[in-house]
């Protein structure tokens, strides 16, 4: 039976708004009123019946809810045969709630839309060379996928063969079609519009970063803030009182009408909702945005920070050094060229990858006893000769002579921000290189949003040398510039400006970074990162794209703004209707009912305002 009124709810309110219209035409019209009367009574036995029910439930668990409060004002009022207003107060309750969850469902459309954009089925190698079609579920990490015009790409993969341009929409918030061809990197979720292409399935099911992005922001959802937490307690506590306060006016005043207009008048409703509706609708567009914030606590912090760490390389920088300037201080560059590529070759560090892209083809010779000194570079026998490649360091190391000319071009390269590569060959310097990254297109600008959203201190913290952070920061006009920074030395600098009162976000990529992510008060992580800097992060830029790093906290701020204009609409409502109904002749409870319901809806509609938000530039 419970189920069923449950379930009927809505038609519940709809034929009591009816049978309260047919009512008033009968009295009004036909001055019938005994139609009136029992018009008025079925429409609240109907009505009270799923808010009883309700009650009841609250109460089963010790809880005094809305429920229980409006449940008892509708009770009063119909044993004082005041059923004009048990039947009012009964349908604008119910509409109400109705409008409430139907705007509710709407602050959730950006959370729909994007489980809806989960891909269902692939286009999978079978062993016979032929593509099926099957669930989703069925696709494994290693599988071969194709994927034509018009369709989602079902996994994270790596494309093999083909081209096209895909709308990363649902994974960036970005809508402008993205170039793939061979070994570029595709996600879930996201559509090819035109061309075909092959990819192999790198990330499956829950893996991908579509998978996560999903349950990312369901969690978030689900958190509650520090606002949030105070609004349950205090309500668990405001509204027995509201009921207490009503028992007492009706023992001093003998007026049941009164203290039953009370009930109605002290219902909390738009205090309890006003800010989780804030809190979905600010997450829901970050979603949309390539943004995600993990969780309603992190709303609240996020918009108070005034200082933001970043990492360098792969946030500030595009994270793929190039060989930018370099020195030959021989006449044979082919050789010294080939014997440089053939040591580099054996390693995988990022500058050493630089220069063996730089050199193309060459000429390669055979390479023994490679010995990797840490900090310093590598040492090894190629074709019979002792060649060094790394740094000063390692130079000073195998006693390798440096002239004037040569001590010059160093400083020279320092000074422009490179990382140096130095080759000598049977104990003479031959070559020297400069290599250095890229900032990020746009970040200037977007580091100067940021000032004016109120962040007072830009800091860079690297593990490059000094010269080099030094130029970036003075590129990019940071406040702060530290280098030859190991991942603890990040972690205990941040301590440091959190001793000093500062509130800090910072933001990397890089598992070394997952200590400082964790430890500052809000973890920014770059899409494009590690997985373990994603999880320990509070934050997720989507794409690796800084450009929503100001929008993220243009949202938090407004977020948290919207929130406290909820509280003060719901509670400046209660605290007007209770001064009209001791102070005035014009409040009663049909009308407090309306004022009261209106009020939620006004609260909700603010809070959907946040579905729309934009960064003003």
């Amino acid at each position: 039976m419970q189920r069923f009124i449950f379930r009927k709810k809505n038609h519940i309110t709809l034929i009591s708004g009816i049978l309260i219209v047919l009512a008033f035409i009968s009295k009004l019209a036909f001055n019938n009123l005994a139609m009136f009367t029992w018009a008025l009574v079925i429409a609240s036995i109907l009505g009270i019946a799923p808010i009883a029910l309700q009650a009841y439930q609250a109460l089963k668990v010790k809880v005094v809810s809305i429920d229980v409060l409006v449940t008892i004002a509708v009770l009063g009022a119909f044993l004082i045969r005041n059923f004009e207003e048990s039947a009012i107060v009964t349908f604008l309750f119910l509409f109400g709630a109705f409008l409430e969850q139907r705007t509710l469902n709407q602050t959730r459309s950006a959370i729909k839309e994007l489980t809806e954009m989960a891909p269902e089925s692939a286009l999978k190698q079978m062993e016979d060379g032929e593509f099926v079609e099957v669930e989703v579920e069925e696709v494994e990490v290693g599988d071969i996928l194709l994927v034509k015009t018009g369709a989602k790409v079902p996994v994270d993969g790596t494309v093999l063969t083909g081209e096209g341009h895909i709308n990363e929409a649902s994974i960036t918030g970005e809508s402008v079609p993205v170039s793939k061809r061979k070994d570029s990197q595709v996600y879930a979720g996201t559509i090819l519009e035109n061309g075909t292409i092959q990819i192999v399935a790198d990330r499956v099911g829950e893996d991908t970063t579509f998978g996560k992005i999903i349950e990312l922001v369901e969690e978030a959802q689900d958190s509650k803030s520090e606002a949030e937490r105070f609004i349950d307690k205090f309500s668990k506590y405001y509204t027995p009182a509201v009921l207490i306060f009503a028992v007492v006016v009706w023992l001093i005043s003998r007026d049941i009408e009164l203290a039953i207009t009370i009930l109605v008048l002290g219902c909390p409703g738009a205090l309890v909702i006003g800010v989780p509706v804030s809190n979905v609708a600010g997450i829901g567009n970050g979603a949309r945005h390539g943004v995600l914030l993990k969780g309603s606590e992190v709303i609240h912090d996020f918009s108070r920070i005034d200082t933001i760490a970043f990492d360098k390389t792969g946030t500030l920088t595009i994270g793929n050094p190039r060989v930018a300037d370099q020195e030959i201080y021989v006449e044979n560059i082919d050789e010294v060229l080939g014997y440089l590529a053939s040591v580099e070759r054996e390693s995988d560090h990022p500058l050493a990858k630089a220069v063996v892209e730089y050199i193309g083809e060459t000429n390669l010779y055979p390479v023994e006893k490679t010995d990797v000194v840490k900090g310093g570079g590598i040492v090894a026998q190629v074709a019979g000769h002792r060649v060094a490649v790394g740094n000063v360091k390692l130079m000073e190391q195998e006693n390798i002579p440096l002239n004037e000319k040569a001590r010059a071009d160093i400083a020279r390269f320092e000074e422009k921000g490179n990382s140096l590569v130095l080759t000598a060959i049977d104990g003479e310097l031959k070559a020297l290189m400069g290599i250095r990254d890229q900032i990020r297109p746009g970040v200037k600008e977007d580091l100067a949003k940021l000032k004016k959203l109120g962040v007072k201190n830009l800091v860079v913290l690297s593990g490059d040398n000094q010269g080099t952070v030094n130029l970036v920061a003075r590129e990019l006009g940071l406040t702060e510039a530290h280098g030859n920074m190991l991942p603890e030395d990040k972690s205990a600098y941040i301590q440091e400006l959190q001793a000093k009162g500062q509130i800090v976000a910072f933001v990397g990529d890089g598992v070394n970074d997952s200590p400082s992510l964790a430890l500052a008060q809000i973890g920014i992580a770059m899409g494009g990162g590690t997985d373990v800097a994603i999880e320990t992060s509070d934050v997720v830029l989507m794409n690796s794209d800084m450009s929503r790093l100001p929008h993220a906290l243009g949202l938090t701020k407004a977020t948290a703004n919207n929130m406290r204009q909820n509280i003060i609409i719901a509670v400046g409502v209660v605290l007007v209707l209770l001064t009209g109904l001791f102070f005035s002749d014009w409040v009663t409870m049909s009308i407090g009912m309306l004022v009261h319901e209106g009020s939620i809806l006004v609260v909700i509609l603010n809070g959907m305002r946040l579905l729309g938000y934009k960064l003003r530039t």
